[in-house]
Protein backbone atom coordinates (compact mmCIF):
# COMPACT_ATOMS: atom_id res chain seq x y z
CA UNK A 1 0.00 0.00 0.00
CA UNK A 2 1.34 3.44 -0.91
CA UNK A 3 2.38 5.73 1.91
CA UNK A 4 2.57 8.94 -0.10
CA UNK A 5 1.28 12.00 1.77
CA UNK A 6 -1.82 12.15 -0.47
CA UNK A 7 -2.69 8.60 0.56
CA UNK A 8 -4.87 8.99 3.65
CA UNK A 9 -5.42 5.28 4.21
CA UNK A 10 -4.55 3.39 7.35
CA UNK A 11 -5.40 4.10 10.98
CA UNK A 12 -5.25 7.85 11.51
CA UNK A 13 -6.08 8.79 15.10
CA UNK A 14 -8.38 11.69 15.89
CA UNK A 15 -6.23 12.68 18.83
CA UNK A 16 -7.64 13.56 22.23
CA UNK A 17 -6.06 16.68 23.73
CA UNK A 18 -4.71 16.67 27.30
CA UNK A 19 -5.28 19.62 29.63
CA UNK A 20 -3.72 20.45 32.97
CA UNK A 21 -5.04 22.75 35.67
CA UNK A 22 -4.05 26.40 35.47
CA UNK A 23 -6.32 29.04 37.06
CA UNK A 24 -5.24 31.66 34.52
CA UNK A 25 -6.02 29.50 31.46
CA UNK A 26 -9.42 29.36 29.73
CA UNK A 27 -11.86 27.54 32.05
CA UNK A 28 -8.88 26.89 34.35
CA UNK A 29 -7.40 24.33 31.95
CA UNK A 30 -4.16 24.75 30.01
CA UNK A 31 -3.21 22.61 27.01
CA UNK A 32 -0.51 20.17 28.06
CA UNK A 33 1.67 20.20 24.93
CA UNK A 34 4.32 17.92 26.41
CA UNK A 35 1.76 15.22 27.16
CA UNK A 36 0.24 15.73 23.71
CA UNK A 37 3.62 15.23 22.05
CA UNK A 38 4.21 12.06 24.07
CA UNK A 39 0.78 10.78 23.09
CA UNK A 40 1.34 11.40 19.37
CA UNK A 41 4.71 9.65 19.61
CA UNK A 42 3.11 6.64 21.34
CA UNK A 43 0.42 6.34 18.67
CA UNK A 44 2.94 6.34 15.83
CA UNK A 45 5.20 3.90 17.72
CA UNK A 46 2.16 1.64 18.17
CA UNK A 47 1.74 1.34 14.41
CA UNK A 48 -0.83 4.02 13.60
CA UNK A 49 -0.47 5.68 10.20
CA UNK A 50 -0.91 9.20 11.49
CA UNK A 51 -2.61 11.66 13.80
CA UNK A 52 -5.45 14.11 13.35
CA UNK A 53 -5.16 17.17 15.59
CA UNK A 54 -8.01 19.64 16.02
CA UNK A 55 -10.91 17.33 15.42
CA UNK A 56 -13.99 17.30 17.62
CA UNK A 57 -12.19 14.82 19.86
CA UNK A 58 -9.37 17.36 20.09
CA UNK A 59 -11.89 19.95 21.34
CA UNK A 60 -10.82 22.44 18.65
CA UNK A 61 -13.85 24.65 19.21
CA UNK A 62 -12.81 25.21 22.85
CA UNK A 63 -9.28 26.34 21.95
CA UNK A 64 -7.88 29.82 21.47
CA UNK A 65 -6.47 30.56 18.03
CA UNK A 66 -2.94 30.36 19.42
CA UNK A 67 -3.62 26.97 21.02
CA UNK A 68 -5.27 25.59 17.94
CA UNK A 69 -2.29 26.43 15.76
CA UNK A 70 0.28 25.17 18.26
CA UNK A 71 -1.45 21.78 18.54
CA UNK A 72 -0.80 21.22 14.83
CA UNK A 73 2.79 22.40 15.14
CA UNK A 74 3.43 19.99 18.02
CA UNK A 75 1.89 17.10 16.08
CA UNK A 76 4.00 17.85 12.99
CA UNK A 77 7.20 18.18 15.00
CA UNK A 78 6.52 14.99 16.96
CA UNK A 79 5.50 12.79 14.03
CA UNK A 80 8.49 14.07 12.08
CA UNK A 81 7.73 12.29 8.84
CA UNK A 82 7.06 8.90 10.44
CA UNK A 83 3.41 9.21 9.52
CA UNK A 84 0.86 11.74 8.32
CA UNK A 85 -0.62 14.71 10.15
CA UNK A 86 -4.17 15.51 9.02
CA UNK A 87 -5.18 18.80 10.61
CA UNK A 88 -8.80 19.63 11.31
CA UNK A 89 -9.73 22.94 9.66
CA UNK A 90 -13.40 23.09 10.61
CA UNK A 91 -15.03 26.50 10.67
CA UNK A 92 -18.40 28.22 10.41
CA UNK A 93 -17.46 29.89 7.12
CA UNK A 94 -15.09 29.12 4.28
CA UNK A 95 -12.94 32.13 5.14
CA UNK A 96 -12.23 30.60 8.56
CA UNK A 97 -11.71 27.06 7.27
CA UNK A 98 -9.42 28.29 4.50
CA UNK A 99 -7.42 30.29 7.04
CA UNK A 100 -6.83 27.19 9.15
CA UNK A 101 -5.89 25.21 6.02
CA UNK A 102 -3.34 27.89 5.08
CA UNK A 103 -1.81 27.74 8.54
CA UNK A 104 -1.77 23.92 8.40
CA UNK A 105 0.12 24.08 5.12
CA UNK A 106 2.55 26.64 6.52
CA UNK A 107 3.15 24.48 9.61
CA UNK A 108 3.85 21.29 7.67
CA UNK A 109 0.64 19.27 7.89
CA UNK A 110 0.27 16.61 5.20
CA UNK A 111 -3.46 17.04 4.66
CA UNK A 112 -6.59 18.54 6.16
CA UNK A 113 -9.87 17.18 7.47
CA UNK A 114 -12.80 19.48 6.76
CA UNK A 115 -16.43 19.51 7.80
CA UNK A 116 -18.97 21.50 5.79
CA UNK A 117 -19.84 24.85 7.38
CA UNK A 118 -20.40 24.42 11.11
CA UNK A 119 -23.11 26.15 13.16
CA UNK A 120 -25.19 26.75 10.01
CA UNK A 121 -27.31 24.45 7.87
CA UNK A 122 -25.71 25.37 4.55
CA UNK A 123 -27.36 24.58 1.23
CA UNK A 124 -25.75 22.57 -1.54
CA UNK A 125 -24.13 25.51 -3.32
CA UNK A 126 -22.70 26.88 -0.08
CA UNK A 127 -21.28 23.49 0.84
CA UNK A 128 -19.55 23.12 -2.52
CA UNK A 129 -18.17 26.67 -2.27
CA UNK A 130 -16.88 25.94 1.24
CA UNK A 131 -14.80 23.01 0.04
CA UNK A 132 -13.75 24.77 -3.16
CA UNK A 133 -12.20 27.58 -1.13
CA UNK A 134 -10.33 25.11 1.09
CA UNK A 135 -9.19 23.31 -2.05
CA UNK A 136 -7.45 26.49 -3.23
CA UNK A 137 -4.84 26.01 -0.48
CA UNK A 138 -3.50 22.92 -2.24
CA UNK A 139 -3.28 20.38 0.57
CA UNK A 140 -4.99 16.98 0.16
CA UNK A 141 -8.48 17.13 1.66
CA UNK A 142 -10.46 14.51 3.52
CA UNK A 143 -14.01 15.81 3.60
CA UNK A 144 -15.98 14.86 6.70
CA UNK A 145 -19.62 13.86 6.66
CA UNK A 146 -21.10 14.19 10.14
CA UNK A 147 -24.78 15.08 9.67
CA UNK A 148 -25.48 14.31 13.32
CA UNK A 149 -23.49 17.33 14.51
CA UNK A 150 -23.50 19.67 11.51
CA UNK A 151 -27.08 19.05 10.27
CA UNK A 152 -25.57 19.02 6.76
CA UNK A 153 -25.57 15.62 5.08
CA UNK A 154 -22.99 14.96 2.39
CA UNK A 155 -25.13 12.51 0.46
CA UNK A 156 -23.45 10.45 -2.27
CA UNK A 157 -24.36 12.67 -5.22
CA UNK A 158 -23.09 15.74 -3.33
CA UNK A 159 -19.90 13.86 -2.44
CA UNK A 160 -19.43 13.16 -6.15
CA UNK A 161 -19.74 16.86 -6.95
CA UNK A 162 -17.24 17.84 -4.23
CA UNK A 163 -14.88 15.06 -5.37
CA UNK A 164 -14.36 16.89 -8.68
CA UNK A 165 -12.18 19.37 -6.80
CA UNK A 166 -8.54 18.53 -7.55
CA UNK A 167 -7.32 18.06 -3.97
CA UNK A 168 -10.25 16.13 -2.49
CA UNK A 169 -8.97 12.59 -2.01
CA UNK A 170 -11.07 10.96 0.71
CA UNK A 171 -14.23 11.16 2.78
CA UNK A 172 -14.58 10.38 6.46
CA UNK A 173 -18.03 8.80 6.56
CA UNK A 174 -19.80 9.21 9.90
CA UNK A 175 -23.45 8.98 8.90
CA UNK A 176 -23.71 5.43 10.25
CA UNK A 177 -25.32 4.28 7.00
CA UNK A 178 -22.93 1.62 5.71
CA UNK A 179 -24.98 1.28 2.51
CA UNK A 180 -23.56 4.57 1.27
CA UNK A 181 -20.10 3.25 0.56
CA UNK A 182 -21.06 1.46 -2.64
CA UNK A 183 -23.04 4.43 -3.95
CA UNK A 184 -20.20 6.83 -3.24
CA UNK A 185 -17.66 4.65 -5.02
CA UNK A 186 -20.06 4.11 -7.92
CA UNK A 187 -20.37 7.86 -8.40
CA UNK A 188 -16.78 9.02 -7.94
CA UNK A 189 -13.18 7.96 -7.45
CA UNK A 190 -12.65 8.81 -3.80
CA UNK A 191 -11.34 6.84 -0.84
CA UNK A 192 -14.01 6.10 1.75
CA UNK A 193 -12.68 6.14 5.30
CA UNK A 194 -14.58 4.73 8.28
CA UNK A 195 -15.39 7.66 10.55
CA UNK A 196 -17.30 5.91 13.33
CA UNK A 197 -15.53 3.23 15.34
CA UNK A 198 -18.60 1.03 15.75
CA UNK A 199 -19.17 0.55 12.01
CA UNK A 200 -15.52 -0.10 11.13
CA UNK A 201 -15.95 -3.80 10.40
CA UNK A 202 -19.02 -3.30 8.23
CA UNK A 203 -17.54 -0.42 6.23
CA UNK A 204 -14.21 -2.15 5.64
CA UNK A 205 -15.98 -5.35 4.61
CA UNK A 206 -17.67 -3.25 1.94
CA UNK A 207 -14.41 -1.65 0.82
CA UNK A 208 -13.51 1.26 3.09
CA UNK A 209 -9.74 1.75 2.86
CA UNK A 210 -9.02 3.83 5.96
CA UNK A 211 -10.11 4.48 9.51
CA UNK A 212 -10.05 7.97 11.03
CA UNK A 213 -10.63 6.83 14.53
CA UNK A 214 -11.23 7.77 18.15
CA UNK A 215 -10.61 4.67 20.24
CA UNK A 216 -7.09 4.03 18.94
CA UNK A 217 -6.28 6.72 21.51
CA UNK A 218 -6.89 3.87 23.96
CA UNK A 219 -6.16 0.72 21.94
CA UNK A 220 -3.75 1.68 19.12
CA UNK A 221 -2.02 -1.65 18.57
CA UNK A 222 -5.28 -3.63 18.62
CA UNK A 223 -6.92 -1.11 16.30
CA UNK A 224 -4.08 -1.44 13.80
CA UNK A 225 -4.35 -5.22 14.06
CA UNK A 226 -8.07 -5.12 13.22
CA UNK A 227 -7.39 -2.81 10.29
CA UNK A 228 -4.54 -4.95 8.95
CA UNK A 229 -6.66 -8.11 9.19
CA UNK A 230 -9.45 -6.41 7.23
CA UNK A 231 -7.09 -5.13 4.52
CA UNK A 232 -5.67 -8.64 4.14
CA UNK A 233 -9.12 -10.23 3.98
CA UNK A 234 -8.72 -12.06 7.30
CA UNK A 235 -12.30 -11.28 8.30
CA UNK A 236 -12.66 -14.04 10.91
CA UNK A 237 -9.59 -12.82 12.81
CA UNK A 238 -10.71 -9.20 12.54
CA UNK A 239 -14.25 -9.99 13.70
CA UNK A 240 -13.10 -11.90 16.77
CA UNK A 241 -10.96 -8.99 17.95
CA UNK A 242 -13.55 -6.39 16.93
CA UNK A 243 -16.21 -8.20 18.98
CA UNK A 244 -14.12 -7.70 22.12
CA UNK A 245 -13.93 -3.94 21.60
CA UNK A 246 -17.14 -2.91 19.85
CA UNK A 247 -19.01 -2.17 23.11
CA UNK A 248 -16.52 0.57 23.95
CA UNK A 249 -16.29 1.60 20.29
CA UNK A 250 -20.02 2.48 20.43
CA UNK A 251 -19.17 5.41 22.68
CA UNK A 252 -17.49 7.04 19.68
CA UNK A 253 -20.95 7.65 18.19
CA UNK A 254 -22.49 9.14 21.32
CA UNK A 255 -22.75 12.75 22.47
CA UNK A 256 -20.32 12.10 25.34
CA UNK A 257 -17.67 10.50 23.11
CA UNK A 258 -14.87 12.89 24.10
CA UNK A 259 -15.35 12.33 27.81
CA UNK A 260 -15.80 8.58 27.27
CA UNK A 261 -12.60 8.19 25.26
CA UNK A 262 -10.63 10.26 27.76
CA UNK A 263 -11.94 8.11 30.61
CA UNK A 264 -11.05 4.97 28.65
CA UNK A 265 -7.52 6.31 28.28
CA UNK A 266 -7.34 6.86 32.04
CA UNK A 267 -8.54 3.30 32.65
CA UNK A 268 -5.68 1.78 30.63
CA UNK A 269 -3.05 3.97 32.27
CA UNK A 270 -2.81 6.68 29.65
CA UNK A 271 -3.73 10.29 30.46
CA UNK A 272 -7.15 11.38 29.28
CA UNK A 273 -8.01 13.98 31.87
CA UNK A 274 -10.71 16.65 31.88
CA UNK A 275 -12.49 18.45 29.06
CA UNK A 276 -13.04 22.15 28.52
CA UNK A 277 -16.57 23.54 28.46
CA UNK A 278 -19.10 22.96 27.16
CA UNK A 279 -18.11 19.37 27.88
CA UNK A 280 -18.35 18.54 31.56
CA UNK A 281 -17.74 15.32 33.48
CA UNK A 282 -19.69 12.21 32.59
CA UNK A 283 -22.80 11.50 34.62
CA UNK A 284 -22.40 8.82 37.27
CA UNK A 285 -24.41 6.43 35.10
CA UNK A 286 -22.30 7.02 31.99
CA UNK A 287 -19.07 6.87 33.97
CA UNK A 288 -20.06 3.49 35.38
CA UNK A 289 -21.08 2.18 31.95
CA UNK A 290 -17.82 3.24 30.28
CA UNK A 291 -15.84 1.60 33.08
CA UNK A 292 -17.90 -1.60 32.79
CA UNK A 293 -17.44 -1.71 29.01
CA UNK A 294 -13.72 -1.11 29.46
CA UNK A 295 -13.40 -3.86 32.08
CA UNK A 296 -14.89 -6.38 29.67
CA UNK A 297 -12.68 -5.20 26.81
CA UNK A 298 -9.48 -5.20 28.86
CA UNK A 299 -10.26 -8.62 30.35
CA UNK A 300 -10.89 -10.06 26.89
CA UNK A 301 -7.63 -8.64 25.58
CA UNK A 302 -5.68 -9.98 28.57
CA UNK A 303 -7.18 -13.45 28.04
CA UNK A 304 -6.30 -13.24 24.36
CA UNK A 305 -2.69 -12.35 25.16
CA UNK A 306 -2.45 -15.21 27.66
CA UNK A 307 -3.55 -17.71 25.01
CA UNK A 308 -1.05 -16.31 22.53
CA UNK A 309 1.83 -16.41 25.04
Amino acid sequence: MSTAPTDLRGVIVATALPFKENPSAPAGLEVDYDRYAEHCDWLIASGCRGVGPNGSLGEYSALTDEERRKVVQVAVETVGGRGVVVAGVHGPGWHQAKHWAELAAEDGADAVLALPPTMYRANREQVVEHFAKIDEVGLPIMIYNNPIDTKVDLVPDLVAEIARLPHVSAIKEFSGDVRRLFEITERCDIDVVAGADDVLFELMADGAVGWFAGFPNTFPAESVEIYDHMVAGRFEEARELYKQLVAVFRWDSRTEFVQAIKLAMDVVGRYGGPCRPPRGPLSAEHDAQVRADMRRAVSALEARRAVAA
